[in-house]
This record gives structure tokens, C-alpha cells and sequence, in this order.
């Protein structure tokens, strides 16, 4: 049996923080959480992850400088983004895989696109 994959959630807002993990953890895979961008980062330094769900909006740092930060630390961890702006920012592509947009997308996209990003690096070369 595969060991289910390890996805680190980075949001300072706990109750959408709460619901994400609770999603992910009934589907299988083992969380992480980080209630801050910085926490985040520390994380990611200090453990490999699979996958990380990183919110936009946060307090101590936006979403796309905690990406970039990730991206430096591990270049091939694939990164989906929440966020309530509609349509992805130029200034994210290329730091992100995935953007999902809050209250549009139902928790069967966000499981569906973990999932797809997750087979994705699986199957690209190290």
C-alpha cells in the first residue's frame, strides 16, 4: 500500500485552514498545517513535502512571495493557490501550478486537482 501523499495547507485564516485540512485528511492524504506564510517556509525547510495548498491573502506576507520562497527551497513541489481574485495574476505564473479561486471552486476541484498535480510530478523526471 502507497503512503498517502504529505501536503503542507498555509493559511492565517483558521476556520477555511480548518475545512481544507478536514477535506484532505478524509481523502487519504497526511497535512501539515501552517497558520502563516512564515511558519510555512520554515516547514518547508525543515521537511519534504508532496504538495503544498497555500492561501493568497495572508497577514504576514502575500501567497505569491511564500511561493517564491517555497520554489527556492524545493523547485519541484507543486504549489496550488486560493484566492478570491477571479483570474490568476501575472505576476503568479511560473511561481504557481495551480490557482483556485475561493467560493467558485467546489471541494471536488480542489481534490481533483491535488490529485492531478500529485500523478503529474509523480511521473516527471527528478
Amino acid at each position: 500500500m502507497p503512503i498517502p501523499a504529505k501536503i503542507l495547507c498555509i493559511d492565517d485564516e483558521p476556520i477555511p485552514l480548518e475545512l481544507r485540512c478536514d477535506l484532505l485528511k478524509r481523502a487519504g492524504y497526511r497535512i501539515v498545517v501552517a497558520g502563516s506564510g512564515t511558519e510555512g517556509i520554515q516547514l518547508c525547510s525543515a521537511q519534504q513535502f508532496d504538495l503544498v495548498l497555500l492561501d493568497y491573502w495572508m497577514a504576514d506576507m502575500d501567497g505569491l512571495e511564500v511561493a517564491e520562497k517555497l520554489k527556492d527551497i524545493n523547485p519541484k513541489v507543486p504549489i496550488v493557490m486560493v484566492s478570491g481574485y477571479r483570474s490568476i495574476l501575472d505576476e503568479a505564473i511560473g511561481k504557481i501550478d495551480k490557482w483556485l479561486v475561493k467560493g467558485e471552486s467546489e471541494p471536488e476541484d480542489l481534490l481533483s486537482t491535488i490529485s492531478e498535480l500529485l500523478r503529474h510530478y509523480e511521473n516527471s523526471p527528478q
